[in-house]
């Protein structure tokens, strides 16, 4: 798909079906994060591919804001191997986890698959809930799937302010 239509085509889908997601296109979208940038090509993102009902179950538990899809990737970060940016006060591993879910959301997107990112959620009970290493953070999950035949954009989906409201040249 040509860029401009994945970025413009894109949403955030709420309601999921039942269809499999295909290996192939799961394998594109994970690609897809495997090559996005990190701070000093650390490369600390960890993806969690979740398929299995009972780990589904736990995640549910844990966010009333999964929407049925029947793969979920849990994107986290090794907090031992980030950059700290001078100043010590910031590090890169919540930026590039988000860069590498950026990228497979719009991965997804090319392949016509639907997502959503969801980040309503207490990390470290997900993390507890997973059994996922004590040295990674979870940024975000992203559902992935096809979209129920209901399922669509939200009303406010192709609402956006003016590029004057939210750019300034200086």
């Amino acid at each position: 798909m040509e860029f401009r239509k994945v970025i413009n085509e894109r949403y955030s889908c709420k309601k999921f079906s039942e269809k499999v997601l295909e290996d192939a296109k799961l394998q594109a979208i994970l690609e897809a994060g495997r090559l996005a940038p990190t701070a000093k090509n650390l490369q600390e993102q960890h993806v969690y591919v979740v398929r299995d009902p009972a780990v589904l179950a736990k995640i549910d538990g844990v966010t009333p804001c999964r929407y049925g899809a029947p793969v979920v990737l849990v994107v986290a970060f090794d907090r031992n191997n980030v950059f700290t940016y001078p100043g010590g006060k910031r590090d890169s591993g919540v930026e590039d986890a988000t860069i590498v879910a950026t990228h497979m959301i719009l991965a997804a997107a090319d392949e016509g698959v639907n997502s959503c990112w969801i980040n309503y959620f207490d990390p470290e009970k997900l993390a507890s809930a997973l059994e996922l290493p004590e040295n990674e953070d979870v940024l975000m999950l992203l559902d992935l799937g096809y979209a129920a035949p209901e399922g669509g954009p939200l009303a406010n989906h192709t609402r956006r302010k003016d590029l004057k409201e939210t750019v300034t040249y200086i």
